[in-house]
């Protein structure tokens, strides 16, 4: 089988252009510009990054960012502050705390402060309770763009069998809101659940989101399966790869998104498609 490649990168360029328009139109409608502060605790290189490439994100659609850079001893008050500030400020319609955050700080604490309406990540409890219930809502950015990059490619979840692999608050169980309410038969697993490979191998989308490189095997996938791969991982050499061993997966699919180049780019795209629909409603 000749696996069609869903192009996250392709997708990605072609929204951004979309939302642009949208917020050039805010910026002559209202006068003002749709603003997306990013608040960065400690030094974790991986954070570093992910935050250079939001902040650049913004920059290429006109999304004026405020970027918070702030010591690892950082305590709870002095976070807490910020935070007060940034909620209270008119001119920033989304905030956004880039996890993980250190130690000492309460991450469940912290992402209360963040207001339902200004919380562009999707993580607080009153969106992510939205979601549960299929009520309009702002959704955490990864599985949002995974909904998008399958709409792009006309995979209809609508009756199928979808099998979410992972349960994180932040992937995994958006993941599976998202394909249930769109009329999937959805099955989650994790580390504890038996006979992982044969429910693997029963899914007609697979979604994985574990974080173990090379994880999903050829017998876990299912002849002509759509094989969704949110892993960013490093194999043995080095070299970044996902959760799904590619080049062994690849040829039982019939849709499957490479890493990178997949869902990644999507996952900032939904970040400004989420501040973008937050200003609107301010």
């Amino acid at each position: 089988m000749n696996p069609v490649l869903i192009d996250g990168k392709a997708l990605a360029t072609k929204m951004r252009a979309r939302l642009k328009t949208q917020v050039d139109a805010f910026r002559a409608e209202r006068g003002a510009e749709i603003g997306l502060a990013v608040v960065l605790v400690g030094d974790d290189p991986a954070s570093q990054v992910y935050v250079r490439n939001k902040i650049k994100a913004c920059e290429e659609v006109g999304i004026r960012s405020y970027s918070y850079k702030l010591p690892e001893e950082t305590s709870e008050e002095e976070l807490a502050s910020l935070l007060d500030e940034l909620v209270k400020a008119k001119n920033v319609h989304g905030i956004l705390v880039q996890l993980p955050l250190p130690k000492h700080l309460d991450e469940r604490k912290i992402l209360r402060l963040i207001p339902p309406a200004k919380d562009v990540d999707g993580f607080c409890a009153e969106n992510l309770g939205n979601l549960a219930m299929n009520r309009e809502t702002i959704v955490s950015c990864t599985p949002f763009g995974v909904m998008k990059m399958l709409e792009e490619y006309g995979i209809d979840p609508k009756g199928k069998r979808a099998v979410v692999l992972g349960r994180s608050n932040i992937v995994g169980k958006p993941m599976a809101m998202l394909l249930l309410n769109a009329d999937a038969t959805v099955t989650v697993c994790h580390s504890k659940t038996r006979n992982l490979n044969k429910i693997c191998a029963e899914a007609d989308i697979l979604v994985v989101a574990i974080g173990k490189a090379k994880f999903v095997t050829a017998d876990m996938v299912k002849e002509g399966a759509v094989v969704i791969d949110v892993g960013m991982d490093r194999d043995e050499n080095g070299k970044l790869c996902g959760d799904v061993d590619f080049e062994a997966v690849k040829n039982k699919a019939s849709f499957i998104t490479p890493v990178p180049g997949g869902v990644g780019p999507m996952t900032i795209t939904m970040l400004l498609y989420n501040t973008v629909v937050a200003a609107s409603r301010s």
